[in-house]
């Protein structure tokens, strides 16, 4: 990762929000200009042919493959937020896990995994993975007992999200990494559902993983994912690894953008927390609501967890309503404001049904899904930024409807 200038860089006690908005950037080196300029090229001029020889055997910047400095402030920014000594982004979320899985595992190794995952992530665990000869083990990771049931002399890894995607479950980092850790494996988090802003899990694991489309970069305009950890780690992942040979790489342009989207990253969760926290409140206690799951609410279960590993929570709830599949459809099909789509983190509040979705898919056989917590009921609500009441005047009229 390219040295840090400006803000922050030996300033550790600036806030999370000055840091969003300065680390790693001084005006005077750029022109003056206060925001970061965008290096739109594919490759890096020098002005002699021993130049570049030393550039090159350090390992250097020669091609917008292995580098842009725009994407280096990225980095930069994000490996700070994080707490983390180093950072690279990809080209997307699922660019990030296949590059961190295909750098960092070989074969006839085994991957633990939480049995609850993002869907494309269960894809390739289940289906990419194994034709690499790497073994992918599902367990139970609520109880983080279950972990040791699991444990074989070919355990490398163990990877889980918290809050989990779909359903929203908060996963005990500590208690996890410290078995893992007695067991010698490495211990990956994503943190997608989060952001650094409400969750930094290198307390205890060893890399963390991000969706930057998600949060981080907040305005459903760009792709992006981020591997996060120590420095020897990311290095496997970036110059010795799949980022610079698959050229899973991320274009100036979405690191800019991703850039502006960091500097607002704390207000956004800020106000994505409290719509949701109200939300949930009203779904606690409408009667076309069987359960919801919300960790923040204080009669959640989990309540005690999500406290200790995060500043608050953020705007993804799950719920499920009293009549099943076609009541979870038929609220959908009435809701006027939120809007239905697959993705999350947005500006705009976003529901799904993911039942629905890996029905039309025939991607999951539904005995499968039910043993990963997935059930016909479920909704997952991304709650936006916009007016609290409108959003729960719409979710309500829909309810009432059932």
């Amino acid at each position: 990762m390219a040295a840090s200038e400006g803000i922050g860089t030996d300033e550790p006690a600036f806030g999370f929000s000055t840091r969003a908005i300065h680390h790693g950037y001084d005006p005077a080196h750029h022109s003056r200009a206060v925001s970061h300029p965008i290096h739109m090229t594919s490759t890096f001029a020098f002005d002699s042919v021993a130049e570049l020889d030393a550039v090159a055997a350090l390992g250097g910047k020669l091609y917008g493959r292995e580098f842009n400095p725009t994407t280096a402030l990225l980095e930069s920014r994000l490996a700070n937020l994080e707490g983390a000594e180093d950072a690279v982004v990809l080209a997307s979320g699922m660019a990030a896990f296949g590059a961190l899985v295909l750098s960092l595992l070989s074969q006839d190794d085994e991957l633990i995994v939480h049995r609850t995952l993002y869907s494309n992530t269960t894809t390739m665990t289940e289906q990419g993975l194994p034709r690499f000869g790497i073994k992918t083990i599902p367990v139970d990771l609520n109880d983080p007992a279950n972990l040791d049931t699991v444990l074989t002399s070919r355990s490398r890894a163990i990877y889980f999200e918290t809050p989990v995607n779909p359903t929203g479950d908060v996963l005990d980092i500590e208690a996890i990494a410290q078995r893992a850790r007695r067991a010698g494996l490495l211990v990956i988090v994503d943190g997608t559902f989060a952001s650094p802003a409400l969750q930094r899990p290198l307390q205890w694991a060893d890399i963390v993983l991000h969706s930057l489309t998600k949060y981080i970069s907040g305005h459903g305009d760009v792709l992006g994912g981020a591997l996060l950890g120590r420095t020897e780690l990311i290095d496997k992942i970036r110059d010795r690894g799949l980022r610079y040979n698959t050229g899973a790489v991320m274009s100036p342009m979405v690191s800019s953008l991703i850039l502006r989207g960091i500097k607002t990253l704390p207000l956004r969760m800020d106000r994505h927390g409290s719509n949701a926290l109200a939300i949930a409140r009203m779904l606690d206690a409408h009667s076309a609501v069987e359960w919801v799951n919300y960790p923040f609410l204080p009669s959640h279960p989990r309540h005690a967890i999500a406290k200790r590993q995060m500043s608050a929570g953020s705007g993804m709830l799950s719920f499920g309503l009293r009549g099943g599949f076609d009541a979870a459809r038929c609220f959908l099909d009435h809701l006027k404001l939120v809007t239905l789509a697959v993705s999350l983190g947005d500006a705009e509040t976003l529901i799904m049904h993911p039942a629905s979705l890996v029905h039309a898919r025939r991607a999951v056989r539904p005995e499968a899904r039910l043993q990963r917590g997935v059930g016909d009921d479920l909704i997952r609500l991304s709650v936006g930024l916009e007016d609290e009441a409108d959003v729960l005047g719409d979710l309500e009229q829909s309810l009432n409807r059932l």
